[in-house]
């Protein structure tokens, strides 16, 4: 874990080198007031002279002076260093998300991740900031004022070493018990994420069905449950305070009883025992022990909290795509054919069955294919084969004559456009959301795949036309129309095989058709796979693959299943004969 998120410091590694070394100045600085104070006492203001207070209050406000600067100086350099291992920490998190496969990305939820990107980091942060300065302050004050102490009067130090051992057993405990606590709690943030997540994507679904208060119960339930487990785990670490208590004023209990009686036993002479200032000191060195003690106790406490987040985040940092460029690294894909030979697939290999079960299939270059099949047959999964949203648990797929394994991702995907069953837009203009598929296309090109989607009509409408502004995730449009939208950006990729995972559901069965047959006349020599609920959407294509339970069952043309294909000529029958009733 420590050397993940080491490989995130980088631009942080200065500041982060001169944060500890700012701390130890200000900590031996401090450590060294005490000390002078004693003389101030003993040799100053004891006999009265006036010359030595003036040196020795001199003396002091420089030390005074100096350790503000240090503690100031070690402050900022320790937040540029948080804040920027923080800063990379997202960065190298979100760009290795973008690396994800599907199989990757499935074990993960939305919601996880965002509370990993957020939450987490920032209690890691935090922890970051207090590793480059607390935790060299506290060891370092705790050694620098024993050493002092012992110097002082080596006796009373031993009380410093009964003292010890009581807190150590404490935090041991506090830890033991909190940890696995802290742990539970970060987890239900992630559950507390994904139900607001969740209310917010379907907000419209919850009016409509005037369910708020449901989501409000179950928003308050796990709102409860967090309050629960963070209430437990900060009782637990409430211990922490009144152990110290007990120590600190145990401590000065014993050094002021067996001072008072070194000091009056050898009757404050100057060369036997314990002096008025030196007990004075004692009692700094105390509290700067015992409090010592404390952050660094506070310093456990933290990083206790804060390692069930840094495991959280390691775990997105170490998690490798399943899916790399393959060892030929081809660039070139030759054409639109596609051949599964004995394709299996799982999606987890602890899974039972198969969802993908000995798929044996050829495709032409050119072709259109339509795919129907009952839900769950495993239709989005056999073309989420093609561009390597997945890869195959065994068997081989091909495109162009060659293993997409074999290919380089980049330019396998450049060459297969999908429209998924989730039409997603982003916040931006038409334009831009169009030149998804090429960046570099000028504004003919991007009207003419609209054109070639059907979407040119209703974009003209606008009062803005292709500059008109679509929100996040497309709410002012309809389903239809950004179901268009999305046809069209793949379109502008010039694929040489498109595939539409029943993304023409919400538009009319006559603007599907027009789509099909700007298809046919526009992009002949792509290989175009259609998925569809509606036989007639698939009825005109030159294959039809049937679907069931991840086999296939049947494949030919329209004709030749309703012939032979009693599955296919019952849907076709039953969708015909609705579409007359209606009519």
């Amino acid at each position: 874990m420590i050397k993940t998120l080491a490989k995130c410091i980088r631009d942080a590694k200065d500041p982060a080198i001169l944060t500890p070394i700012f701390v130890l100045c200000e900590s031996l600085i401090e450590v060294s007031i005490p000390s002078v104070m004693a003389d101030l006492v003993d040799l100053g203001i004891t006999p009265g002279d006036m010359n030595a207070v003036i040196k020795y209050g001199i003396i002091l406000l420089i030390q005074t002076l100096l350790a503000c600067f240090f503690g100031a100086t070690a402050g900022y350099t320790a937040s540029r260093a948080s804040s920027r291992f923080a800063r990379n920490l997202r960065a190298d998190m979100y760009y290795n998300i973008q690396n994800y496969s599907f199989s990757n990305i499935d074990k993960f939820s939305p919601a996880s991740l965002v509370t990993r990107l957020t939450t987490d980091v920032q209690r890691v942060q935090m922890s970051f900031q207090m590793i480059t300065r607390i935790v060299f302050r506290a060891p370092a004050m705790l050694i620098f004022a024993f050493v002092f102490a012992f110097r002082t009067d080596h006796k009373l130090s031993t009380i410093f070493i009964c003292v010890i051992p009581f807190l150590a057993i404490v935090l041991a405990i506090i830890i033991k018990i909190a940890f696995p606590i802290f742990s539970k709690t970060f987890k239900a943030y992630d559950d507390l994420n994904e139900v607001v997540e969740e209310n917010v994507h379907g907000i419209r679904v919850v009016k409509s069905f005037v369910q708020e208060k449901f989501e409000i119960s179950k928003f308050k339930k796990v709102s409860d449950r967090i309050f629960s487990l963070f209430t437990k785990a900060e009782k637990t670490v409430a211990f922490n305070a009144p152990a110290m208590q007990v120590s600190v004023y145990t401590c000065v209990l014993l050094i002021s009883w067996f001072g008072a009686h070194s000091i009056v036993a050898n009757g404050n002479i100057e060369g036997m025992g314990l002096t008025t200032g030196g007990l004075m000191s004692m009692f700094t060195y105390t509290m700067q022990i015992l409090m010592s003690l404390m952050m660094l106790s506070m310093i456990f406490v933290m990083l206790t909290m804060s390692k069930a987040s840094a495991d959280r985040v390691v775990e997105v940092l170490n998690e490798k795509s399943d899916i790399n460029d393959g060892e030929r690294d081809l660039t070139e894909v030759k054409d639109g054919s596609i051949e599964f030979k004995n394709v299996s697939f799982k999606y987890f290999q602890s899974a039972e069955s198969n969802a993908l079960d000995h798929i044996d299939l050829r495709i032409n270059s050119g072709e259109t294919i339509g795919i129907i099949g009952g839900t769950g047959s495993s239709k989005s999964t056999l073309v989420s084969m093609i561009p390597r949203l997945y890869d195959v648990s065994d068997g081989a797929v091909l495109v162009g004559g060659e293993d997409v394994r074999d290919y380089n991702i980049e330019a396998l995907r450049n060459n297969v456009a999908m429209v998924l069953q989730k039409n997603v837009l982003f916040s931006g203009t038409i334009y831009e959301n169009i030149r998804w598929g090429d960046e570099h296309a000028t504004d003919e090109e991007v009207q003419h795949v609209c054109k070639l989607a059907c979407a040119d009509d209703f974009i003209q409408s606008f009062p803005d036309k292709y500059e008109t502004y679509i929100e996040q995730g497309g709410t002012n449009v309809s389903g239809g129309q950004k179901q268009r939208l999305c046809i069209a950006r793949a379109l502008l990729k010039k694929p040489k095989i498109l595939i539409l995972d029943d993304s023409t559901s919400a538009v009319d069965t006559k603007t599907d058709a027009m789509i099909r047959k700007a298809f046919r006349e526009e992009i002949p020599d792509t290989t175009k796979i259609i998925i569809a609920q509606r036989v007639s959407s698939v009825c005109d294509a030159d294959k039809i693959i049937i679907l069931d339970n991840g086999k296939i069952v049947d494949f030919g043309s329209h004709d030749e299943l309703y012939a032979k294909s009693g599955i296919y000529r019952e849907i076709y029958d039953s969708q015909t004969k609705g579409a007359e009733e209606d009519e």
